[in-house]
């Protein structure tokens, strides 16, 4: 009916995330990456990552949605997106 929204395409979702972060920590994450375990981000460049997710895809992380789960790996942070993302908003 109406033209996808990029927003709440899980693949291209994950794309961006994972160039966004090989970018910003010269490591290009699994999917399923537990990516706190493996040293790929810190609790502090969690918070640079909430910023880049509210602004990228015009959501508000707020509340229950900051827990540390959400931000594990590519697949979780889409899955929060997804989520969070308003329905049939224009790309």
């Amino acid at each position: 009916m109406t033209a996808a929204n990029p927003h709440a395409d899980g693949p291209a979702i994950e794309k961006e995330l994972t160039v966004f972060l090989a970018g910003r920590t010269g490591s290009e994450p699994t999917p399923d990456q537990d990516l706190f375990t493996t040293g790929v981000i810190t609790s502090m460049f969690a918070l640079q990552l909430v910023v880049h997710l509210e602004d990228e895809y015009d959501i508000e992380i707020v509340g229950p949605e900051l827990s540390m789960d959400h931000f594990r790996s590519v697949r979780t942070m889409t899955a929060l997106v997804q989520r969070l993302a308003p329905a049939g908003r224009d790309a």
